[in-house]
């Protein structure tokens, strides 16, 4: 949840699409529970066990099509006002009267439902048999990850909690979408700053005001709109002080503080007391309407015998007089506002802004112990055996479905110089295919071969799943909130097998230079070729550059021209008739398509 007020849609302006290169070659924070709780909310009894479904397709996803470094984050235990808040959130689902609410015990935490830390532990045994590091925070999830992304650990974070900012973090992904050119919805804190003008400690007042994760309600009457209008009336550092004076009933030192804050306007003790500038009927400017009715007035731009001009509806007078008495009613409105939220604020009995404050800014370690941020290898035939026991998967469709995420890892160990030359033990790189374009992003289309077709222990894949696929049902449950990701195609040549993926080409480029090198030149080679191939043309059919070709020009006839034998007179020679100039017009005409002819006929 985080803030609540319908926070996102306070930030929703400011949100950038990234492309599918923002996260190559970075390190991300992930909260786990947000993919667990998104995934059971939505496919809940349709699929066997989304969550590991979704964490092993998400996760794959992360390394091979996006060339991110992922680090997982799990909650810990919650602080009692976060276990007050679930019980009031179970309550409120389950349409119980809040009056009876029970109050949490200090220092006794309430933990989540035993469904949701059974879903969490599968997910946590499945990632770490994939070789990636899991952390698990003292309290919030994503405060670990918030505090990652401060210490500069990670380049981003990816969670739903709004409040993730609160704790300080720099650049939140709320939304991924794989299948897209712009596949992440990111919020950066300088967009916010800037475009909001709002900073992180005006945004936890804001929290403390329109409701948190550890304080459902906040005061009650004050809305989204309404708080950031009263937190952008004091300045960042202030702020928080602010609402613990007010949150104390101490309303006489802010109510002195309003009465000083105003514009260079004498107060009525200062200045003498104010006489009223009469002021016309006819035109609203200052003076008498009997004098306007001869004269014009200085406001008005009619002649001097004509007199004042009629005052449109909704006429209000600029002149100096009325300007100062618009800025002392406007401040003073002003002013009974903020005296009227402060008010609603202070009578609100249980406004626990210290608790919460302090828990935001808590400057201490979420974490026990060092941050050993390290990837390993998979372990492929555990996996195998962990999905077959709760997805029910055929080994063959793991190691299909595995096969990029471990082609992308062994292209970062040969970049990095490892001396392994044979992907699994079994697969070498071949060739590079192609060059294809998805969804606006170039890539390889690299071959993988393979020299022998026997089945062995490790990542051997056969030729033909589809069967196994359709038995299973797997085919119908690929959905795209599933990110189910692209399986390597394969085909059988010359007895091997050849496996092809799709690779990033920088990551090809320090893997294998030289082969880089050859497909370039056979590209380029290739291209020459087929341009000494194609037909010259003409000096007589090449066009101005830059000028528009006519109709004629662009649409040839697609129909065969029947020249008629002319007729011959008696004497032998053609026979001339009174229309031959007009049918020698028509007849290139007739040559045309029928849509040109129709195009020129009513052109």
């Amino acid at each position: 949840m985080g803030v609540g007020g319908n926070f996102w849609d306070l930030l929703k302006p400011y949100a950038r699409a990234e492309g599918f290169d923002f996260l190559r070659n970075k390190r991300v924070a992930v909260d786990l529970s947000y993919w667990i709780v998104q995934q059971e909310t939505a496919l809940k009894g349709q699929i066997r066990n989304p969550h590991i479904r979704l964490t092993f397709f998400r996760t794959i996803n992360l390394f091979s099509k996006f060339g991110a470094y992922p680090v997982f984050v799990t909650d810990g235990t919650a602080s009692p006002l976060k276990s007050q808040a679930r019980i009031a959130r179970f309550f409120r689902a389950s349409g119980i009267d809040l009056s009876s609410l029970p109050v949490a015990e200090e220092g006794i935490s309430i933990e989540r439902n035993k469904a949701f830390q059974k879903c969490e532990k599968e997910c946590v045994e499945l990632l770490e048999l994939l070789g990636v590091p899991v952390l698990k925070a003292k309290g919030e999830a994503e405060a670990l990850c918030a505090q990652l992304n401060r210490e500069g650990l990670v380049d981003a974070c990816i969670t739903s909690d709004s409040d993730a900012f609160l704790f300080g973090a720099n650049c939140v992904i709320k939304n991924m979408q794989p299948n897209s050119n712009e596949p992440f919805e990111c919020y950066h804190m300088s967009d916010i700053e800037s475009g909001l003008g709002l900073r992180r400690n005006q945004l936890i007042a804001i929290s403390l005001l329109v409701g948190n994760d550890h304080n459902l309600t906040g005061v009650p009457g004050i809305g989204i709109e309404t708080a950031v209008r009263f937190v952008k009336s004091f300045s960042d550092d202030e702020i928080l002080y602010r609402l613990r004076e007010i949150g104390g009933g101490d309303l006489q030192d802010f109510q002195h503080d309003v009465n000083l804050d105003s514009s260079l306007i004498p107060s009525s003790d200062e200045s003498p007391r104010k006489i009223k500038v009469p002021h016309c009927s006819i035109c609203g400017h200052p003076g008498s309407k009997k004098a306007h009715l001869k004269f014009a007035c200085q406001y008005c731009s009619a002649t001097a015998n004509e007199g004042c001009i009629k005052k449109p509806l909704g006429f209000k007078c600029n002149c100096s007089p009325c300007d100062l008495d618009n800025k002392e009613k406007e401040q003073k409105r002003n002013e009974n506002w903020k005296l009227k939220v402060c008010r609603r604020i202070a009578s609100e009995q249980n406004f626990r802004n210290n608790e919460i404050t302090e828990m935001y800014l808590n400057k201490q370690q979420q974490y026990d112990g060092d941050y050993h941020l390290s990837w390993e290898n998979p372990k492929i035939d555990m996996i195998v055996d962990y999905l077959a026991y709760y997805q029910h998967w055929e080994p063959s469709y793991t190691r299909q479905r595995m096969f990029p995420m471990l082609s992308t890892i062994f292209l970062r160990d040969v970049a990095s110089n490892s001396k392994d030359q044979l992907l699994g033990g079994q697969y070498e790189f071949d060739s590079i295919q192609r060059v294809k374009t998805r969804f606006g992003h170039q890539l390889y289309v690299i071959n993988w071969k393979k020299p022998t077709c026997e089945m062995s222990n490790g990542i051997c894949i056969p030729s033909e799943d589809s069967d196994t696929e359709q038995e299973l049902g797997i085919a119908d449950e690929s959905t795209d909130l599933l990110d189910e990701p692209d399986s390597p195609q394969i085909h059988v040549k010359e007895g091997c097998s050849f496996l092809s993926t799709e690779e990033d080409m920088v990551l090809v480029q320090n893997a294998f230079p030289e082969k880089v090198s050859q497909f370039l030149r056979d590209k380029d080679l290739k291209e020459s070729r087929s341009r000494r191939k194609r037909p010259m043309k003409s000096e007589n059919s090449e066009s101005p550059r830059g000028v528009q070709l006519s109709i004629i020009n662009f649409y040839r006839s697609s129909k065969v021209p029947c020249h008629e034998k002319p007729e011959e007179s008696e004497t032998g020679c053609p026979k001339i008739s009174a229309d031959t100039s007009r049918e020698r017009d028509i007849e290139p005409i007739r040559n045309y398509s029928k849509s040109v002819r129709r195009k020129l006929l009513f052109d």
